[in-house]
Order: C-alpha cells, then sequence, then structure tokens
C-alpha cells in the first residue's frame, strides 16, 4: 500500500475510539484530514469536535462538523492526532504541520491520546526529525544559541521566504542534530527557556494508543 493508503486505513480505524455523543479532540495534519473524512460519516452521532488548528476547523466545519472553543467544554474524552515521530514509550515529536502548542492544549484536555501514524513513523529514539518549537520572536537568536550549546542547529522556519507565522502569530524554531534520550526531562527544561512557546515533544502528552498503518494492515500499539 501507499503511504496515502495507509494514513486512510489509520484514519478509518480511529473511529472505534470516538464515543457516540461526546466532543472528540482533532489534531493536525496529513493523516488527521483522513480520519476527519472518516468522522464525517458518524457526525450525525457526535455534538461536534475540538480543533487543534484553523486548517482542521475548516476541514471540519466544510463536512457539516460543529467545531468549539477549548474554554467552552470541558474534559474530552479522546484527542485523535498524528505524529512525525512516536518511539516504544508513546513519546512524540510533533509540529511538522506548525500547529504544536494548540495540539498540546487539547492533548491535555483529553483523557486519552490516540495518535495515528504509517510505520515509517516509528522510531527507537526521537530526534532525527527536525524537532519544531515555537517561540516568540524577540528571543529568536538566543534560543539559537541554547540549541547550539545542547549540539542542534535551529533554524526558523520559512513560508514564501519570510517567517512563517503560526496560528499563535509566533514563530518555529525547527532543530536538528539532537538525540533525545531522556524526552521526558528535555520538554520539562526546553519548555522553561524564556521565550519557549512550545517545544514539540510530547512526552508529558504522550500518546496512550498508537493506531500504526503497516503493509499487514493496522498494528494497534498500547503504551
Amino acid at each position: 500500500m501507499t503511504q496515502d493508503e495507509l494514513k486512510t486505513l489509520v484514519g478509518q480505524a480511529a473511529l472505534q475510539y470516538v464515543t457516540p455523543g461526546e466532543i472528540v479532540g482533532v489534531g493536525t495534519g496529513s493523516t488527521v484530514n483522513k480520519f476527519i473524512d472518516a468522522l464525517a460519516t458518524m457526525k450525525d452521532q457526535i455534538p461536534g469536535a475540538v480543533s487543534s488548528s484553523v486548517a482542521s476547523t475548516a476541514r471540519l466545519q466544510a463536512l457539516g462538523i460543529p467545531v468549539f472553543e477549548a474554554n467552552a467544554v470541558g474534559e474530552l474524552s479522546v484527542y485523535i492526532d498524528g505524529a512525525d515521530e512516536i518511539d516504544a514509550q508513546g513519546f512524540m515529536v510533533k509540529g511538522g504541520g506548525a500547529a504544536l502548542t494548540r495540539e498540546k492544549i487539547v492533548a491535555a484536555q483529553s483523557r486519552r491520546f490516540v495518535c495515528i501514524a504509517d510505520e515509517t513513523k516509528m522510531v527507537k529514539a526521537l530526534g532525527a526529525f527536525p524537532l519544531p518549537v515555537e517561540v516568540i520572536p524577540m528571543a529568536t537568536a538566543r534560543l539559537v544559541r541554547q540549541f547550539e550549546a545542547l549540539g542542534g542547529k535551529a533554524q526558523i522556519r520559512l513560508k514564501d521566504g519570510a517567517p512563517l507565522v503560526t496560528d499563535n502569530g509566533q514563530h518555529i524554531l525547527d532543530v536538528t542534530g539532537l538525540q533525545i534520550t531522556d524526552p521526558l526531562n528535555f520538554e520539562s527544561t526546553v519548555n522553561q527557556w524564556p521565550g519557549v512557546v512550545t517545544v514539540g515533544v510530547f512526552a508529558h502528552q504522550r500518546a496512550h494508543v498508537c493506531l500504526l498503518g503497516t503493509a499487514s494492515g493496522v498494528k494497534t500499539l498500547t503504551f
């Protein structure tokens, strides 16, 4: 199967974790888009969704699925999102789509995180994928130096030749050259650096389940 077909497969498989009658947390990205398309088949069974990005909100609404503000609802039963990397403990790197802050907010609001990904995203150690970090622009140069001190190389993510602006009005640093052997400690440490809005390591908000698309079908991993 192609990578696109694997994404469709895991997107459809995630429907089993959606509780009829309850609002569902929805992430961002190409794999999540497949889940949103699948969710439309049972939209009459749920009140709607809380979305982690402007792009996902637009897709949900276009399919007739109501979208609620996170502050307007309480705890969510499930949050379904993809990952750029996931390891054997359910720790992830996320933010390739620049929505990491809102993704982490909705994940923290949810009792269960179901990650949907194809098998290329499974890694032994996090760090091969450039680590996204959402930052306040005035802190950029200093944060680049702090990552250099850890052995990483940080670059501002560009779009059309200018710094990409997130849904929150901030910038993204993509950091290469890191091997994140202690994701929990790494996430806690970098989140304390002044100017960091969110680091794209999801260890404190790790996945509880991963639906992994493989050549032989969907493999369910529980952490």
